[in-house]
């Protein structure tokens, strides 16, 4: 998956990013509190990506 359509899926169930890292970018869902990593390359394995939606969407 492109890193810029998981962040699009992000911002869309209202999670926001907190701040950049050296290699990863920390996102926040501000409903849940969960944060959570995402890498800083432009392709992210499709097991990560679902890993990181389920983490940060769940309610």
């Amino acid at each position: 998956m492109k890193r810029r359509d998981l962040e699009q899926k992000l911002r869309v169930a209202g999670c926001y990013l907190k701040r950049e890292g050296a290699a990863h970018s920390i996102w926040i869902n501000p409903k849940t509190g969960v944060t959570e990593t995402v890498p800083r390359h432009n392709e992210i394995k499709e097991n990560l990506a679902r890993k990181i939606l389920k983490s940060l969407i769940a309610d």
